[in-house]
């Protein structure tokens, strides 16, 4: 198995932002610890604030993509990042597991080293993750036993798949010269019987004898108490076999039902300033650091919504993120994970009933890894902690009372180093009225009185008594962002005034190269006072200190500086790796400055090309031209359509002799069928995933009207004909943040087939994903396709989908279609009929259609690419029909015109080749008529720049 050379070493190599390098000349096998105190983890001694990500690579189905997110993390300012790691992706039968291809872990933890990323490793067995089966696989759902208990089958069924998972994170661990640094049993197991006590004991056990040596931890769903460390003596708690105490919580602001932005909610004390005891956050394990393993970095939605994850990212986001993230590290949380940091694709049948195709969750790094505001944001704050790592010990300082009575002002100390902090914000977090005020400030430098001002959702991560590049700060109104050789990097909101005081022995020199900021001296202080608009730059030099230049700029500025390995770089849209030489790569989405402090020679190179240079007064190198921005990727019509009949199945003469009899008598679903009744729970003939067929055939009248009992998960579907006559169809209810996942579905018989038969009767069942387990209930084991039926003897046979070789268990159903390789590229379609899209008609049943299109980006260049159909503008249409969309044989997710909200679906280049010729098929299931066809279908490019990373074909097409 391939190794990076050790994590601590690889971080000298790889991009260093808003990082201090690690020491150099580590062997690639060194022995490392991980520790920690009440404060912080300590790594080889060393306190880190952990500041993670949440990004899961299952939702990403292109490992070269893996890395783009990976960088995209470091680049703004994370520390670490949290992986879930999916039972059911891996697993489509008891002692069948892949990790090839998309399913690489071993190359999700390789690149996460090589961006220089620590990893909280979370693999279940239990995840939630709004996956199917909440990560467990289809297979368990037959088990006897109670999932996420001590009962024999499910922990050995458990324990089959650490073993497997194990033996990969255990060859990436810290303590090995890996990334991993953290790991999870399980997930918001708030069951705390006697069955879950020696549930969570025999998964720790069962981890330390797999090797895993790194701190282990549960996550507790809401802050409980619940599975402390041993020993914690909170009264409330319940103690567990880990070694951490981890919890979750998602207070964040709203958007309304007609996806509007509501008001901001109030940040939580969940640490040092909280009321305490087993249901105050950290509290709960005082020998421990806070550490919270999901705070929300935005929200999942649902089937039915308006869509409101462009919505989500507003309320969540850089107000949000200043006041709520500050408010925890205030508090002492010094581990935060914030969830979702990309969220991606739930693709194929990989969502959970209550979500889509969509994961997007508002995230800092939207679907189609563009970076939003808010990811500029955490930036600021992620390089703020790198330059201020006193952040990592800090106690309640004395109480600071501000002039005005909205304002409060956080006040901690680091014992150590002497470092105050001071996170200023409104009284309560969620006022949005603009104050002005001022706080006292007392430090060994003396006392001051600060001014300030807060406008609206804001708070402010401010130092005093801090020694950087030399100088000695006494305080500022501006945050610090980035510090490097003789180089230091301030800003604050446009329009607002800053106010920097630095110590020094005699007067040292001010030059104002640009911007307007005026300086006083007084006593040994030299003070200056400017406003935060642009770019300001002043060299300071004598005093009795190093010369320094200061950078004051406000935040739109400052968001296009990136620290990267000892450098400050200016301009880009995102930098991405600097090596040695000033070597540097990234990515620009317009024409942009290039401008590098702390350069060690003349040679400036980007994507590989030297830059010519001149060198500046501030110290810097700045390209003497603008760096190129992308072409216009020119996305081509879809045209060329052919379409086929997808529903052979409904005819009464069709060929079934191959298909698996329902001749179960018994079944562990908790959807049992009425006594006498045969089993048709696809699960216990193996079809866990997508479409499933039915055909039951009988001999006496089917009466007035025929009742088909089904388990279809969130907006789940039924379709059915007798004797190849076309019922109906039934849809389960949706705009439910907990939708029903079974329903019945009735319909009347038409007179002429009330006879006394023989009779067919075909049935189509989608079901969209296995409920999770979330409490502990055995929810997964919900039935999926049909449960029941009204009639009585019939004979029932049934057909479900087959694991894909290439792309896994989730991405192929039981359709005609799919089982015939139709959604494959190179299939020979030609004897299809020519068809027209948007079309204003359909049959009942599947319809599919077909066509090709090449692409020509510009080398050099990501464009990621979407799919569009229908009319974004509207969260649903009125047809009613829905499509799976099948890009060069992947299922990359499922649109459903009369549920919605999703439109467009993005196209992860690997699976689409950006520079040749691609595949589209679609399956169009529709309830026929008028109305009820494929609207239009279109390309939409969801962002493009000039830069991204390498990435080759997940999967050479062909037809297979």
């Amino acid at each position: 198995m391939r190794r990076f050379p050790a994590f601590v070493l690889a971080l000298l190599v790889t991009v260093g932002l808003c990082a201090a390098p690690a020491s150099a000349g580590e062997p690639a096998r060194a022995k490392h610890q991980v520790t920690f105190d009440k404060y912080s983890l300590m790594l080889d001694g060393r306190r880190q604030i952990v500041w993670s990500g949440e990004f899961h690579p299952f939702r990403l189905p292109s490992p070269d993509l893996w890395r783009d997110v990976l960088q995209k993390l470091k680049a703004t300012g994370y520390t670490a990042v949290s992986i879930y790691f999916d039972w059911n992706y891996h697993s489509p039968a008891p002692g069948v597991y892949d990790f090839g291809g998309v399913r690489d872990m071993d190359r999700v933890l390789d690149l996460a080293a090589e961006a220089g990323l620590y990893v909280i490793a979370r693999p279940g067995p239990y995840i939630n993750a709004e996956v199917t089966g909440g990560g467990f696989p289809a297979w368990l759902s037959t088990q006897t036993g109670r999932a996420r208990s001590d009962a024999p089958d499910y922990l050995a069924a458990a324990d089959e798949w650490l073993t497997r998972i194990d033996r990969i994170i255990g060859r990436h661990q810290y303590t090995d010269g890996g990334p991993v640094i953290l790991y999870q049993i399980e997930n918001e197991l708030a069951a705390t019987g006697t069955t879950q006590k020696n549930y969570v004991a025999h998964l720790y056990d069962k981890v330390r004898a797999d090797g895993i040596t790194v701190p282990v931890f549960h996550n507790d769903k809401g802050r409980n108490g619940i599975w402390v460390p041993e020993g914690s003596g909170v009264p409330g708690t319940v103690p567990g076999k880990v070694d951490l105490y981890a919890f979750d919580g998602y207070p964040g602001g709203t958007c309304r039902s007609d996806a509007t932005p509501g008001g901001p909610n109030a940040a939580p004390d969940w640490g040092t300033y909280g009321p305490g005891g087993a249901r105050g956050g950290a509290s709960a394990s005082p020998d421990t650091p806070g550490f919270v393993a999901e705070f929300g970095g935005g929200w999942f939605d649902y089937w039915g919504s308006n869509g409101t994850y462009p919505c989500t990212a507003v309320p969540q986001g850089p107000g949000y993120e200043r006041v709520f993230y500050g408010t925890n590290l205030a508090n002492g949380l010094t581990l935060q994970n914030f969830y979702m940091t990309f969220g991606g694709t739930s693709w194929g049948w990989l969502p959970a009933p209550v979500v889509y195709s969509s994961y997007d969750y508002g995230a800092a790094i939207d679907e189609g890894r563009q970076l939003r505001p808010k990811a500029l944001t955490m930036k600021e704050l992620g390089c703020f902690l790198a330059t201020v790592p006193d952040v990592a010990k800090m106690d309640r300082a004395d109480p600071v009372t501000p002039s005005s009575a909205a304002v409060k002002v956080y006040h901690n100390v680091n014992p150590d180093t002497g470092v105050h902090l001071y996170v200023p914000m409104h009284s309560p977090s969620n006022l949005t009225s603009d104050d002005s005020f001022t706080f006292p400030l007392s430090t060994p430098d003396g006392s001051y009185t600060v001014p300030l001002r807060l406008d609206g959702q804001d708070a402010k991560q401010l130092v005093a008594n801090f020694d950087l590049a030399g100088q000695h700060l006494v305080y500022s109104t501006s945050e610090l962002m980035a510090r490097t050789a003789g180089t230091v990097l301030l800003h604050g909101r446009p329009g607002e005034d800053g106010e920097t005081v630095l110590r020094y022995a005699t007067r040292p020199r001010v030059d104002v190269l640009a911007g307007n900021v005026t300086t006083t001296w007084s006593g040994n202080d030299l003070k200056l006072a400017y406003r935060h608009d642009g770019l300001a730059r002043v060299r300071i030099g004598g005093g009795g200190r190093p010369a320094v230049t200061l950078l004051l700029a406000d935040d739109a500025t400052a968001d296009t500086f990136w620290p990267a390995s000892g450098l400050l770089v200016r301009g880009p849209d995102l930098v991405r790796t600097a090596r040695a030489g000033v070597s540097l790569t990234g990515d620009t989405k317009g024409t942009r400055d290039l401008e590098v402090w702390g350069a060690r020679g003349p040679v400036v190179r980007w994507n590989g090309a030297v830059v010519p240079t001149r060198p500046t007064a501030s110290g810097s190198l700045l390209a003497v031209r603008p760096l190129p921005g992308p072409a216009d990727p020119r996305l081509p019509e879809l045209t060329g359509w052919r379409s086929a009949p997808g529903s052979p199945e409904s005819a009464p003469g069709y060929d079934d002799a191959a298909w698996a009899v329902a001749d179960k008598t018994a079944t562990n679903s908790t959807t049992p069928p009425p006594v006498g009744q045969p089993v048709l729970t696809a699960d216990d003939y193996g079809y866990g995933t997508g479409d499933v067929w039915y055909r039951g055939r009988f001999t006496g009248s089917p009466g007035e009207q025929v009742g088909l009992r089904y388990g279809g998960g969130g907006a789940g579907m039924l379709q059915a004909w007798l004797d190849g006559r076309y019922l109906g169809e039934h849809v389960l209810p949706s705009a439910l943040a907990s939708p029903p996942t079974t329903g019945t579905a009735t319909f009347a018989v038409p007179e002429g087939l009330r006879g006394d038969g023989p009779h067919v009767l075909s049935v189509m069942v989608r079901a969209n994903g296995h409920n999770e387990d979330g409490g502990v209930n055995d929810a997964h084991k919900e039935g999926r396709g049909l449960i029941s039926s009204s009639l009585t003897a019939v004979t029932w046979k049934l057909r479900g989908g087959t694991a894909d070789p290439v792309r896994g268990p989730l991405n192929n159903g039981g359709l005609a279609g799919e089982l015939a390789g139709w959604t494959l590229p190179g299939f020979p379609d030609r004897g299809w009929a020519p068809a027209t899209v948007p079309s204003a008609t359909a049959e009942p049943g599947t319809t599919w259609y077909r066509t090709t299109f090449s692409l020509k980006v510009p080398a050099g260049q990501d464009t990621s690419v979407g799919l569009t159909l229908g009319d974004p503008a509207r969260p649903r249409s009125g047809g009613h029909y829905r499509v799976l969309i099948f890009l060069n044989g992947w299922n990359v997710g499922q649109y459903v015109a009369d549920v919605g909200p999703q439109h467009t679906f993005a196209l992860p280049t690997g699976l689409l080749d950006p520079h040749g010729r691609n595949t589209l098929a679609l399956a169009v299931t529709s309830d026929g008529g008028a109305g009820n066809g494929l609207e239009n279908v279109s390309l939409t490019d969801l962002g493009s720049a000039r830069g991204g990373v390498p990435v080759r074909p997940v999967f050479s097409p062909g037809w297979r």
